[in-house]
């Protein structure tokens, strides 16, 4: 007795198959459609700190002698060199700028974060400070292999030192807005003192008034048609009757 094997119905399975096929497509499609948008607007995004005013401007002197050197040598020999610590200053100040934007960073971190939990602000907001943080992290990396590239062992201290410099801006700049202050708080005061000097006077002057009219009513007689005199006159005569008895 022999086993049949049984048919397959491929044209029944064809269908299945297309329709997982379809599927599969259509969700690869989509997913990376969906990552080419999502890639377009992180691209797209504001950027979370303006521009790096330092560290162009570091880089202009760093790259002026190596244009200098592509244009000739005898430019190069008409225009002075730039010293180099003309270009360790500016790197300083890039660190400086680095350490106040590093700050900012530290600070908005955990109120961000729990905005986002809250469902507060977007995606978007996060995603920019995220790429920030990422800038900011090549950003200390480059400044450092640069400071080790100017002067050996710089890289460890650069940070100390651009901290340093930050805290005594920080601190000079709140004492600028504390004597830019003092000139108007000072105007105020006298403002007020000279109100408050208007009203202790008026006040002085309006008890004057009212003691002069107390003492003019005392002086005056107490009551009209001569009743005063009627009751002076009954209590002398009830003391002369009282002498007489």
């Amino acid at each position: 007795m022999g086993f049949s094997i049984p048919q397959i119905d491929w044209l029944s399975l064809a269908l299945p198959v297309a329709y997982l096929f379809v599927l599969g497509g259509s969700l690869y499609t989509f997913s990376t459609i969906y990552r080419k948008r999502k890639a377009a607007q992180s691209a797209n995004l504001a950027p979370w700190f303006g521009p790096h005013l330092q560290r162009d401007i570091y880089l202009s002197l760093l790259h002026l002698d190596q244009r200098d050197d592509e244009q000739g040598k005898e430019k190069k020999e008409a225009s002075p060199r730039i010293p180099d610590s003309v270009i360790r200053a500016a790197l300083l100040r890039r660190a400086v700028e680095d350490i106040h934007r590093l700050v900012q960073i530290r600070t908005a971190k955990q109120a961000c974060s729990a905005l986002l939990q809250k469902g507060s602000v977007g995606d978007d907001l996060w995603q920019r400070f995220q790429r920030a943080e990422k800038e900011l992290e090549d950003e200390l990396r480059d400044v450092v292999m640069e400071a080790n590239a100017l002067a050996p062992n710089w890289g460890q201290i650069i940070f100390q030192s651009a901290n340093e410099i930050a805290a005594n801006t920080t601190l000079r700049e709140k004492l600028d807005n504390i004597q830019e202050q003092t000139e108007a708080e000072k105007a105020w005061w006298e403002k007020r003192r000279a109100a408050i000097q208007a009203d202790f006077m008026r006040e002085l002057d309006e008890g004057d008034s009212k003691d002069g009219k107390s003492v003019s009513a005392s002086t005056a007689p107490s009551s009209v048609d001569g009743e005063p005199d009627a009751v002076v006159v009954g209590a002398a005569g009830k003391k002369k009757k009282g002498k007489k008895n």
